[in-house]
């Protein structure tokens, strides 16, 4: 009977899955994304945040908004603080020397920001000025960091200066290659390539939930081998003791966000949560095949409507900007299509609440779920097959957008740049009919993140 329930509330027959794929794929992307609960307390810890209270309210923004997510919107999309809008808050700011309360008030007035103009229906607007080429080259592009924030995490890839001396780091010049293969001897990083082949392995021979089996094969060697670290307790009540609130919740400073010197910060956070919430809708969209004809992803407004709250709530509870998250494809491939995937995975966020002790430790495990993104990332790539790449006017653009999100770090960073190239070289072209003027907005709008903004 409950079963029947759930089938008929997230029309699963309807969108040609079943309740078994749905959580499978909630369980996988939990898996690709956990490790945001001990990532983003350690970055905002930069900002002054206390780790304890911001541990707990990460859990509770992404548990509430992908549930939120799964029963509004009905997407398989999870929700979490955003990487990179953490970064841009803890580090990006810094040299402005204001507090961590100010920083969250910023939050708050951009989320609220987001809220309206997705109610006024402008964000779905500008979503549908993207052309097909520009979505494409974008989910590709995604694809591309995703599997570089694999490599990178697991050790398989590394910066140019790790290994040496501290000193010689220290004073040497900006390096002609950033990048340089990792240790391979290293167990971790081996453990990475069993990983990422075995989950290979799975995909080309069909298995359904090919990504969670590599990670719990890997991770059962790794416990095997000694290479897990052990947790420090197992169970810990929530909003009480060290993982209360009470420190950071309520706490945002309004009344020294809204004055015109913080508004290059809003015009950041606004454009950068805008661009990745956008970024991340159409790559899982195209991993999953949920876009329609013209590249668009249908009922735009209910997803992004619940991303916009899910920013307001962050900041009321003591965290950094929040949206969909681009790991949610991991589940998407293992065949979720319905929000029943979304809420299975907000359901095990909150179930951490109570395992904050147990889940830390395995979050620093990078060989598990490193190897899905970079699984993932492999997948998403297929996306450049629709890019025009005989029309200059597409190709570039679509060029220009891959290589600033995996070069930059940054999806917001790569949409942005192609959103102003596109509309120069159409007009360039004498094709400037080619525009609508959504298109020409989204490229002024670009054009004043880069130059008034604080890119990051």
């Amino acid at each position: 009977m409950l079963l029947r329930a759930v089938e008929r509330f997230f029309r699963v027959a309807e969108h040609r899955t079943t309740v078994r794929a749905e959580i499978l794929g909630g369980a996988t992307t939990f898996a690709a994304m956990a490790y945001i609960i001990v990532a983003n307390p350690a970055i905002l810890q930069f900002a002054g945040l206390p780790p304890g209270p911001s541990t707990v309210a990460t859990i509770l923004v992404a548990a509430a908004g992908s549930i939120l997510m799964g029963l509004y919107a009905n997407r398989p999309l999870a929700v979490a603080p955003y990487m990179g809008e953490n970064a841009f808050l803890a580090f990006g700011l810094t040299a402005l020397g204001i507090g961590w309360q100010q920083r969250l008030g910023a939050v708050f007035v951009a989320g609220v920001i987001f809220l309206l103009i997705t109610m006024l229906r402008v964000r779905t607007w500008l979503a549908a000025a993207v052309s097909p080429g520009m979505k494409h080259s974008l989910a590709a592009g995604i694809g591309l960091f995703l599997a570089f924030l694999g490599l990178y995490q697991t050790g398989i890839v590394t910066s140019f200066t790790e290994g040496l001396p501290t000193p010689a780091a220290a004073v040497l010049p900006k390096p002609d290659v950033p990048v340089k293969i990792g240790n391979l001897r290293d167990p971790k990083v081996l453990l990475a390539v069993f990983g990422i082949l075995v989950t290979g392995g799975l995909l080309c021979r069909g298995a359904k939930g090919a990504i969670l089996l590599g990670m719990a094969a890997t991770g059962a060697i790794g416990y095997a081998a000694g290479l897990g670290t052990a947790p420090a307790g197992v169970v810990a009540l929530p909003f009480t003791g060290e993982y209360t609130l009470a420190p950071i919740a309520f706490q945002l400073d309004l009344a020294g966000v809204l004055r015109l010197s913080f508004l290059p910060i809003l015009l950041t956070l606004v454009l950068m949560s805008f661009l990745d919430t956008l970024g991340t809708l159409i790559g899982v969209g195209t991993a999953g095949g949920m876009l329609d004809e013209k590249g668009n992803f249908p009922q735009l407004e209910r997803p992004m409507l619940v991303d916009a709250a899910a920013c307001v709530a962050s900041a009321v509870v003591g965290t950094s900007t929040s949206g969909a998250y681009i790991e949610s494809a991991a589940g998407v491939r293992e065949g979720a299509r319905t929000g029943l995937a979304a809420v299975t995975t907000g359901l095990l966020f909150a179930a951490c609440l109570f395992f904050i002790p147990l889940v830390q430790p395995l979050q620093g495990l990078s060989y598990v779920y490193a190897p899905a993104l970079v699984a993932v990332g492999v997948m998403m790539m297929a996306g450049l097959r629709n890019v025009p790449f005989d029309d200059p006017t597409e190709a570039i653009p679509a060029f220009v957008t891959l290589a600033m999100v995996a070069f930059t770090y940054s999806i917001a960073n790569g949409l942005a740049a192609g959103l102003v190239v596109y509309p120069v070289l159409k007009i360039a072209a004498g094709r400037w009919r080619d525009l609508t003027a959504g298109s020409v907005v989204l490229g002024l709008s670009c054009l004043t993140y880069f130059v008034f903004g604080v890119p990051h």
